[in-house]
């Protein structure tokens, strides 16, 4: 199967560049992964927030993941004998950057985000990755990625389980206009990013909770395991086969429907046992704590202070400097906004990694200590 769309359209750029010995979506690969927000993944939580082990998933091994089974997937298919060209490096490329745009303390933080802006859906990491590859990442300059890609990233949707067979949307989406999640890639390899965001998510978390003492292997529902195997390895090669076996007998990709109630069956025992667990809940009270703080500090600091750099600079606390460089440095997009309050404090909160924030949040609660001049000792006393 081939996309249903022109190469023209997938390899547009938001300004021109010029040809090097790169392939195009190999070069986005290369702009991801040197930039800031990609750098941040690394200390923003997958499910468990800020561990103190250097072995659980975060945000950054999750993209990784996914990058990896979704080119795999294309490669199963190109291989496959069927009418199949599929690019593995788009397919990379859009897995690397689709949680450009994520909150910290995962989808708790995003919730918390969205809950303070008012409604449900008012922030979105899909549609903030977009924004932070198009506008905000390179200090505003965007990071100028191909359209395939930038589409791949903001129609990616990796957490509704009631879709299985998808095909890629037949017209150009109008990605600055997107709002919701009721769009499709218009790329099969977008298609297939969706697909594997659940692959990769679904066995690593049960790694992650038997390691946090969440579960154990005995607790896996037994039919999932004879199906899938009761191991994060097991799992996703078993989902990838399913996969290529079950892709392109029209013009879809999916599981077999067998496979495609396993990962419903899994994916209710995962919420139950560990996105439920009590010890997690106790953890989002202080999250929400931390987002809903922090956003009604930022807040009344922009207020007093807006754009002007130069008064952030002679604060105290290097938790207001630190917010007047970021609003300089992000001038070129602000300004031309009309310098929106809450975008701005959006914008920020949401780039920040789980241990920023927390940082943050003891700058602006614990009082600072007093720091007295070295000297000789004063005279008096014992």
């Amino acid at each position: 199967m081939r996309n249903p769309l022109s190469d023209d359209i997938y390899l547009r750029r938001t300004k021109p560049v010029r040809p090097d010995i790169r392939a195009e979506y190999f070069r986005d690969q290369t702009k991801i992964i040197h930039s800031y927000p990609f750098r941040r993944l690394k200390h923003k939580a997958q499910v468990f927030y800020a561990p103190d082990n250097d072995h659980i998933c975060t945000r950054m091994e999750h993209v990784l993941h996914v990058a990896s089974i979704a080119a795999t997937v294309c490669r199963g298919l190109n291989l496959s004998g069927a009418d199949w060209a599929l690019d593995t490096d788009l397919a990379y490329a859009i897995g690397l950057g689709h949680d450009l745009g994520h909150a910290p303390f995962g989808h708790e933080g995003e919730k918390e985000l969205a809950a303070k802006l008012g409604t449900p859906k008012a922030f979105m990491h899909e549609i903030n990755s977009y924004r932070v590859v198009e506008h905000l990442a390179n200090h505003g300059q965007g990071l100028n990625l191909t359209y395939a890609v930038k589409d791949g990233i903001i129609c990616h949707n990796g957490e509704d389980f009631t879709q299985n067979q998808i095909k890629p949307a037949t017209a150009p989406n109008d990605l600055e206009n997107i709002r919701d999640r009721a769009y499709l890639p218009c790329t099969y390899e977008g298609c297939i990013v969706r697909l594997a965001d659940r692959v990769a998510y679904l066995g690593r978390d049960i790694e992650d909770a038997i390691t946090a003492g969440f579960l154990t292997k005995a607790d896996l529902p037994r039919r999932v395991t004879e199906e899938l195997g009761d191991s994060n390895t097991d799992i996703i090669g078993t989902l990838i086969s399913d996969l290529v076996a079950n892709s392109g007998r029209g013009e879809t990709v999916g599981f077999s429907l067998e496979k495609h109630q396993l990962i419903g069956e899994l994916t209710r025992f995962n919420y139950e046992r560990i996105y439920h667990n009590p010890r997690l809940v106790v953890y989002r009270r202080h999250i929400r704590t931390v987002i809903h703080t922090l956003f009604d500090y930022f807040t009344d600091l922009f207020a007093k202070h807006g754009a002007d750099f130069t008064a952030y600079t002679a604060l105290d606390f290097e938790v207001d400097r630190n917010f007047g460089h970021y609003v300089e440095k992000l001038r070129c997009v602000y300004e031309t906004e009309g310098y929106p309050a809450r975008s701005i404090i959006t914008d920020y909160i949401a780039g920040m990694t789980d241990s920023f924030a927390l940082d943050c949040m003891r700058q602006i609660s614990l009082p600072v200590p007093l720091h007295f001049p070295r000297g000789a000792p004063q005279e008096g006393g014992y």
